[in-house]
């Protein structure tokens, strides 16, 4: 038997430019960057940040990978979570206002999700959280969705 955890630790997403990484996960997601946990090069070249996501408990660790950005463009390694409907057009609300094209309220597997892309193209999906969890939660049928 495997010895237990302790939660994740943090997230890392790869990306070409961190400037412009940086600047989307604040406008589009209310991140705030933690510049004492910047990664720097023996050079002072910065190569990484971490990122605090409002509600989230783990940081996000952006990483300047062009190659590994490029290559998971459209992948969708990471859904956050929101209570509900509401909070989806809630979502959806704000990154009109900020200029952050997306999907509209999208009926999924188990419950509803919008998505939208980074400048990477990464995939970004909000999903909502079902009401009492994962443990009792139906999962539709492909079929369903269509």
């Amino acid at each position: 038997m495997a010895p237990s955890l302790a939660g994740v630790h943090h997230l890392k997403l790869p990306v070409s430019d961190l400037s412009a990484g940086i600047a989307w996960f604040e406008t589009a997601l209310g991140a705030r960057r933690l510049e004492k946990f910047d990664h720097c090069h023996p050079d002072g070249t910065l190569f990484g940040v971490i990122m605090m996501l409002p509600g989230v408990a783990i940081p996000v660790e952006l990483r300047l990978n062009p190659l590994a950005a490029t290559a998971i463009a459209g992948f969708d390694p990471v859904t956050l979570g929101v209570d509900g409907v509401e909070g989806l057009r809630r979502w959806a609300a704000h990154l009109d206002e900020v200029g952050v094209e997306h999907s509209p309220i999208i009926t999924g597997f188990i419950g509803h999700l919008i998505e939208f892309r980074t400048p990477d193209g990464l995939c970004v999906r909000i999903y909502t959280n079902p009401p009492n969890g994962f443990a009792h939660a139906h999962m539709r049928s492909p079929h369903d969705l269509v």
